[in-house]
């Protein structure tokens, strides 16, 4: 199973215990296939730069390169030929679609509403950590 993980997921799944956390570590064991693209690492590496959450990070021994590093090393990482318009409200999230239609996805994940209020992408569903998880389980 291919599964593009949005930004909002890998965040809270890296800080916070919980489904994305679950979804990261199913990443890391390489139950799924997880996949990105250079702009989804980009935008983590600069969401997980940020002074908010700096604290946290290095409280954990990690530092946001080597977080977007490791992941990079167990991802498919594709190159989108096009990034559509489709979330008006949010072109970044747009990237998340190029990525998921690029790398052929079964599902992405994410907690952003722009992104699941549009339900799917050209028929890749879009939807929460836990019915990921539910989903993997099957």
């Amino acid at each position: 199973m291919r599964i593009v993980l949005d930004t909002n997921t890998l965040v809270s799944g890296i800080l916070t215990p919980g489904p994305p956390r679950r979804l990261v570590d199913a990443a890391k064991a390489q139950t799924f296939q997880f996949c990105t693209s250079e702009t989804l690492l980009a935008e983590l590496l600069d969401v997980l730069s940020r002074n908010k959450f700096a604290a946290r990070i290095h409280k954990a021994g990690l530092a946001p390169q080597g977080i977007v590093d490791d992941l990079r090393r167990i991802a498919l990482v594709v190159s989108p030929l096009a990034v559509p318009r489709i979330v008006p409200n949010d072109p970044d999230d747009d990237h998340v679609l190029a990525c998921a239609i690029a790398a052929q996805a079964d599902i992405i994940v994410s907690g952003d509403k722009h992104l699941l209020d549009l339900k799917n992408c050209a028929q890749i569903p879009i939807i929460k950590a836990t019915e990921a998880l539910a989903r993997i389980q099957r």
